[in-house]
């Protein structure tokens, strides 16, 4: 990595074709002398610390220039208008700096450009007019496939000509620019778009109909416009590939099309905080592949139909703030990977399902004000990832269950129900536990217990001697085994399922480590050795293949940051792992846990493990390995606190020469990158993002699902807002203490990694950095870190 300043004499390099710097920690002007190589084609600066304004003759001076990336820098002043000299460039990149002044028409005669990003500045449009004429120059851009103009004060409305850009743009960025009026109609002449991105603007009027012609649309977001209104248009039916459609928090009347539901490529509807009327359509609930859905805030009625379980793929459902009545569907306890469910603030009555006992990915549950009644079922206390829970101000009765996630909610839970009793520190009655017919229950119970018992001792004592025998061969089979073989390799078939339930008495739920969405982990004795047993759940649609990507991965990597497979057990009805055990649990674990805290350079030095995972993963194995769903709960922490990567079920290997693959297999939400999400395009940059998230939730220990980031805001675009100058509102309290005399070292370091993961989770998958480029990086505000620290 480099640093200071570029020395001038770089433009003696006249010959130099291509001039890459990305991603180093040069600072101070870019040196007019640059011009001097009028040969070169390519010149990325990308990812700096360059001040100062451009060369006022750099297009005259750079006539072959093919590529200028300047993103991630903090360039001032106007584009020379001399850019437009250099009219070879196709892809010209200049986000995230402080350019300024009106938005240059320049960039229209750059005829053959293709991609133009200049998020992040403050470019305005024309004073002349109110309309953003700059579309009428870029029209010319007969070529142009991706552009990025959002989060700039651009103030004016979308012209008609935005209809008249090119045939090839797949990809329009405009969000929280201050574009104002109303889309217009000839929007839908862009029929090669993709992505569409006009999120917290001031846009007004009408979703033109012409929005239907846009038939290759894959991505549509209106979010927070807040004054787009009337219906949603019947024409959104012909776009057969969308798969995002967020219109939320506008004025949309009327009710949900039902052609919503024949669209199958949906994946993410978000409808909440409008003024939609009737009932949700029930072609809604066979949408197999939705995984968000949040029509919240709303004047939505009806019931809800037992056709709600279909959506088993689902992660998230908010019906919240409605008037749905009746009662909630068994079926719901299909739903398997929901993660997040609000029927809050409805008119729902009756029992709250057993069922619910079988969501078992649920984090979050808020059931409140309804007209709910019964009891809270027993088979909630299964559901060891719920966080969260509110089923206050409702008409519950009988005793709170006790433990499982129980242990951990307060009296705010359970607030205003009629007849709810349980433990004191929830405030509320204690249960009466002596009645007559309790004690009759007791008693009966405990003669059949009594029965069970000595007939359990008559067949023992016949069958004690052939076990003990079997016993003893098969432990001196694991023993033997196990010190014949401490490698990683994968040895197929030498722990039997009798083993290995032995070793976890019985998969007890005392034993249970933790539950993903293909099996559980248990921790398991065999012979004198603590181990970590992963179930797999056959049951499971993907289970099968999830543990042959395992096996296949995990039989040939060797690396001292991924956790090792000691041995395996496979059957036609039972398939196992048998791995390293980490006996201080996952990161998830430490940074969402009240009782466990990690100190400033413990939290880097995890993610330098990760990182160093990822490096051996994507370049030092013969073949990139992309792991797919990096994320805390799948990062390992071993006696001395060293991280390792877990989980490789979703994994991809790519073939030679390969650098993209697809998949239908969707990871976490929230650590996903946005192509993986919409497109199901899987690369290293796919990690690379995910590691960006990462590093964001290990230093604010906020969950890029965390309530507080609802429909389109989320964890990146908080901290996007406040990097650098309000990092107070963003840092975990913990790591930096008010008065302490290092806090503004430790700060400027904890600006540094919140860049650094800006910079990782970049949309454009080729702006991300690469691992090894961010492990550099960490691993110098880790030196500089320390230095903090010790002075």
């Amino acid at each position: 990595m480099s640093s200071g300043e570029l020395p001038r004499e770089i433009g003696n390099l006249f010959n130099l074709g291509r001039l890459d710097l990305h991603y180093n920690f040069l600072t101070g002007s870019i040196p007019s002398t640059i011009l001097n190589m009028s040969n070169i084609r390519g010149i990325s600066f990308l990812g700096n610390f360059f001040t100062g304004s451009l060369p006022p003759d750099i297009g005259l001076g750079l006539p072959n220039l093919e590529e200028l990336y300047l993103g991630y820098n903090n360039l001032t002043g106007s584009i020379p208008h001399s850019l437009s000299n250099a009219s070879n460039i196709f892809r010209l990149g200049i986000g995230y700096n402080d350019f300024s002044g009106p938005f240059p028409r320049s960039f229209g005669n750059l005829r053959r450009l293709e991609y133009l990003n200049v998020n992040d500045n403050h470019f305005t449009r024309e004073p002349s007019s109110p309309e953003l004429t700059f579309f009428n120059s870029l029209t010319n851009c007969r070529h142009l496939r991706k552009l990025w103009i959002g989060y700039n004060p651009l103030d004016g409305n979308l012209p008609a000509s935005v209809g008249n850009l090119s045939s090839s743009l797949d990809y329009v960025y405009a969000a929280y620019s201050e574009i104002r009026g109303n889309i217009p109609s000839e929007i839908g002449n862009l029929s090669g778009l993709s992505f569409l991105f006009l999120q917290g603007n001031y846009l007004s009027g009408f979703i033109p109909r012409t929005i239907g012609n846009i038939e290759n649309l894959q991505a549509l977001n209106l979010y927070a416009n807040k004054m787009i209104s009337g219906p949603i248009p019947e024409e959104i039916r012909n776009l057969k590939k969308l798969g995002f459609l967020s219109l939320g928090n506008n004025e949309l009347c009327c009710s949900i099309p039902v052609c919503l539901g024949n669209i199958t490529s949906l994946r993410y509807i978000y409808l909440g905080s409008n003024k939609l009327t009737f009932s949700i359509p029930p072609s809604l609930w066979n949408l197999n592949d939705l995984l968000h859905l949040d029509v919240s805030s709303n004047f939505l009625k009806s019931s809800l139909p037992p056709e709600i379980g279909n959506l088993k793929a689902a992660t998230l459902l908010n019906i919240s703030k409605n008037q749905i009545s009746g009662n909630i569907p068994s079926t719901i306890g299909g739903m398997q990977n929901m993660a997040e469910l609000s029927f809050a603030e409805n008119r729902l009555e009756g029992p709250i399902p057993e069922s619910m006992g079988n969501m078992v990915a649920l984090e979050s549950l808020d059931l409140s004000h309804n007209k709910l009644s019964g009891g809270i079922p027993k088979s909630l206390v299964a559901l060891s990832h719920l966080n969260y829970l509110n089923i206050s101000y409702n008409r519950l009765s009988g005793e709170i269950p006790i433990g499982g996630p129980f242990s951990n909610f307060s009296y705010d839970s359970f607030l205003s129900n009629e007849a709810l009793c349980g433990a004191a520190r929830l405030q509320i009655p204690a249960c009466r536990s002596n009645s007559p017919h309790r004690k009759r229950k007791k008693k009966v119970l405990l003669i059949v217990l009594i029965l069970l018992v000595a007939a359990s001792i008559i067949m023992l004592s016949v069958m004690l001697t052939v076990f003990l025998v079997i016993r003893s061969r098969k432990r001196k089979t694991i023993i033997a085994t196990l010190q014949a073989d401490a490698s990683p390799a994968m040895v197929h078939g030498r722990v039997s399922y009798h083993d290995l339930q032995q070793a976890t008495n019985g998969f007890s739920t005392t034993n249970l480590l933790g539950s993903g969405s293909y099996g559980s982990v248990y921790k398991a004795t065999l012979g004198s050795t603590i181990m970590a047993v992963k179930v797999f759940n056959l049951q499971v649609e993907g289970a099968f293949k999830s543990f042959d990507t395992e096996c296949e991965v995990l039989r040939n990597l060797r690396h001292r940051n991924l956790t090792k497979v000691i041995n395996s057990c496979s059957s036609v009805d039972f398939k196992a792992l048998v791995l390293e055990y980490m006996p201080n649990g996952s990161l998830d674990d430490w940074l969402h846990s009240e009782n466990r805290s990690l100190d400033i350079m413990r939290r880097v030095d995890i993610m330098i493990d990760v990182g160093s995972a990822l490096d051996y993963l994507h370049q030092g194995y013969f073949v990139p390995v992309i792991h797919c769903d990096l994320k805390p709960s799948n990062v390992l922490l071993d006696e001395d606190l060293v991280a390792h990567v877990s989980d490789f079920g979703l994994a991809k290997l790519l073939g030679a020469g390969e650098s993209i693959a697809h998949t239908k297999t969707l990871a976490t939400i929230g650590y996903i990158a946005p192509e993986f999400g919409l497109e199901g395009l899987v690369s290293t940059r796919c990690d690379i993002y995910s590691y960006g998230i990462m590093l964001m939730e290990t230093f604010t220990r906020k969950k890029p699902t965390d309530e507080m980031f609802a429909e389109n805001s989320n964890l990146r675009e908080w901290i996007r807002q406040s990097w650098p100058r309000a990092m107070d509102k963003i840092i975990d309290p913990e790591l930096i203490i008010p008065d302490e005399k290092n806090k503004t070292g430790k700060g400027q370091c904890l600006s540094s990694i919140m860049e650094l993961a800006l910079r990782c989770t970049v949309d454009l998958p080729e702006e991300r950095m690469n691992i090894k480029h961010a492990l550099v990086q960490l691993k110098n505000i880790r030196t500089m870190l320390e230095n903090v620290i010790m002075h």
